[in-house]
């Protein structure tokens, strides 16, 4: 066909017929040609056409968008919303017992997770009548804010709106052994000031090292005076038991659809998928579950998580997060006391339908099932939790009891801090201590808080390690006042899982949070690590890494250890890996205090101050970068009162100069700590 196309242009010009055939045969050719072109431009047109239109369509069909507190609280008749920063759920836990009291004013609450909703509206809340803000924050870490009031804390920071119709009030948890305390609520008070908001009571600041369930209490009974003084309201009756969720109990359903323990996605531990945080764990699998001391009463252990095929990454000073479970005879205990079937299936819903909180934990799932992953079973109750029980109890005297530990009283405050703070009497305990107290369970499961996962710093670095996150920790076992042994809910759970063939047994749900505790971007810069105790776990994973750098050739600056234990043929911990490490020069310095080895005590400050000219040395001439990990309460402060006399002596400083100067190595993330109380 091809070559009799082309005939015409050299077949002789008298060929008439030919010539006309091949005319006729071209003009349909390029009139097809044209035909076909128009038609794919014109779809193709309308196509380009239509793909702008579609968000259009969307965004007018859009309805009124949910991120909008104002709209919901418009729609329920609510006038105060109390937004929690919460890491641990006390916080959040807070926040709802004020939104719950506000019916008691004449007034509707609603609690609201900042991370849900967009907090420039806060400039339209004075369009609702008698409104108020509260804010409940928690402070984690070195001062920073939890990771639901990040976004808010982002925007307080760049804002600025007026904020000039806005009523107010915060209550910040902190814990005062901790160099930054409240650091959050305090910020948050100020910010909202600064940017026109009027504050209608003083900021609280509850402290965890102390009652902080005492300094809340304190705080409530005179917050609600000043809100009722502001508004001109009334206090409408004494408090009284309001359910937030109703019990359905499901006798035909399908087990496929029941929660077995997951946190978020039904059988998201069957069918995982990346990527994986606190609301979608990752199952990894304990390789090695080993004993690291060599005696005493105590149980120190190292295990691996294997993290293979998560596309879980790490780094160096990250923390390790695991899901743990309840120890199973303690579920079975409260099972027989309450008279309860543990495996009957439920759901608890909120009554509450516009709430954005459906259940208090996922839901359908059994009353074992909710005891086991879902609900704190150990700690001692909150107040609220007492007063809310007490009407299940027959006998006159326990009833009376529990409510006035419930109280504001200071009588009331005496006995609670006493007889379940002091004595650690968790929930089971008070069932058994008290015979006529037997609340329905499905009441007990809505008032306990959520088992909080269980944070961890990582022993290892990706550098080596990149497929397995290690863990360090000590089994909590304790004796209380009552003679009751009581045991850590994790780090028991933790002991237990021995890696076996099937792997069943040993699986851990575990995430990653990222840390501000890192190594100094230079691999030259000199560190000085100082952990006793479990302290040390992040520390091995900076040892590894620099080992590690040393190894890619890089100039490693000197890596300086301050460790510490009791004995040293009982707890040293990884004694052969630190000489491996300080043999092969990676470890500059091995410096280990036994506390206990002989009469004096001795502690890593004193090493410290036994080598003060060294560790001026380094931290003034070599910029060296300082690190602590450990016990809040006494050693880090000690280490850092340490610092303050090296600084002096030898900067010629006067106190308070070196004060500032400790201070200002923070600020330059020249001194870190990674502490716990």
């Amino acid at each position: 066909m091809g070559d009799a196309g082309m005939e015409p242009n050299v077949s002789p010009p008298d060929n008439s017929a030919q010539q006309d055939s091949a005319f006729s045969m071209m003009d349909l050719f390029l009139i097809s040609l044209i035909i076909g072109l128009f038609t794919y431009w014109f779809f193709f047109r309308k196509k380009k056409e239509e793909v702008p239109d579609l968000p259009k369509m969307q965004s007018v069909a859009a309805p009124v968008r949910d991120s909008s507190f104002i709209e919901k609280m418009k729609k329920t008749g609510r006038n105060i919303v109390v937004f929690y920063g919460s890491q641990t759920g006390t916080a959040e836990e807070f926040a709802n017992r004020l939104s719950k009291d506000a019916h008691r004013y004449g007034l509707r609450g609603m609690a609201a997770d900042p991370e849900e909703y967009d907090l420039s509206d806060l400039s339209r809340l004075s369009e609702i009548d008698k409104s108020l803000a509260v804010f409940c924050m928690a402070t984690y870490g070195e001062g920073d804010p939890t990771d639901n009031a990040q976004d808010f804390y982002d925007w307080l920071q760049e804002a600025d709106t007026d904020l000039s119709g806005l009523r107010f009030a915060v209550f910040g948890l902190g814990n005062k052994t901790y160099e930054h305390f409240n650091a959050m609520g305090k910020y948050v008070d100020k910010r909202l000031e600064e940017l026109g908001a009027q504050r209608i009571f003083e900021l609280g600041l509850g402290d965890d090292d102390g009652n902080l369930e005492e300094d809340f209490i304190t705080w409530r009974e005179q917050f609600w005076p000043a809100v009722c003084e502001h508004f001109g309201v009334e206090a409408t009756g004494e408090e009284s038991s309001i359910r937030q969720y109703e019990l359905v109990v499901h006798t035909d359903v399908n087990m496929n659809k029941v929660y077995t323990g997951e946190m978020g996605r039904l059988k998201s531990y069957e069918n995982q998928k990346p990527p994986f945080d606190a609301k979608n764990p990752f199952l990894a699998q304990v390789r090695e579950n080993r004993k690291l001391n060599e005696g005493g009463e105590r149980h120190l252990m190292h295990l691996e998580l294997d993290i293979s095929n998560s596309k879980i990454r790490y780094e160096s000073g990250d923390h390790v997060a695991v899901y743990p479970a309840n120890d199973s005879s303690l579920v079975n205990q409260i099972g027989e006391i309450l008279g309860t079937d543990l495996d009957t299936i439920m759901s608890l819903n909120n009554l509450d339908e516009e709430s954005n909180k459906k259940h208090p934990f996922p839901c359908p799932t059994s009353y074992r099932t909710a005891l086991t992953y879902y609900l704190d079973i150990t700690n001692p109750p909150r107040t609220n939790v007492l007063y809310e029980l007490a009407q299940y109890a027959t006998d006159a005297g326990e009833q009376e009891r529990l409510r006035k530990m419930a109280s504001s009283a200071a009588e009331g405050k005496a006995l609670y801090l006493s007889w379940v703070v002091e004595a650690r009497r968790n929930i089971l305990a008070i069932l058994q201590d008290m015979p006529s107290l037997r609340p329905p369970i499905d009441h007990l499961c809505e008032l306990l808080p959520r088992l909080q996962a269980r944070y961890y710093s990582i022993a290892s670095s990706s550098k080596v390690h990149p497929n397995a996150i290690h863990i360090c920790a000590v089994t909590v076992e304790y004796e209380t006042k009552t003679g009751r042994l009581n045991k850590g809910v994790a780090t028991n759970w933790l002991k237990n899982k021995v890696p076996d063939e099937n792997g069943s047994n040993s699986l851990v749900p575990m995430y990653v949070r990222k840390s501000q505790f890192r190594l100094p971007f230079k691999p030259s810069t000199p560190v000085i690590m100082i952990g006793p105790g479990t302290g040390i776990a992040p520390f091995i994973g900076f040892i590894q890494e620099r080992a590690w750098l040393k190894q890619q050739g890089k100039e490693v600056g000197e890596t300086v250890l301050y460790y510490g234990c009791r004995h040293e043929r009982e707890d040293y911990l990884y004694r052969e890996e630190l000489a491996r490490f300080h043999q092969e020069g990676v470890l500059t310095q091995l410096n280990v205090a036994f506390s206990r080895d002989q009469a004096e005590k001795v502690y890593v400050q004193h090493l410290l101050k036994k080598n003060k000219e060294n560790v001026w040395k380094l931290v003034n001439e070599g910029n060296a970068h300082i690190y602590v990990c450990g016990d809040a309460r006494n050693m880090a402060r000690d280490v850092q009162n340490t610092f303050y006399e090296i600084v002096a002596e030898f900067g010629n400083m006067s106190q308070p100069q070196a004060v500032d100067y400790v201070k200002k190595l923070m600020t330059k993330g020249r001194y870190s700590l990674d502490v716990w109380s």
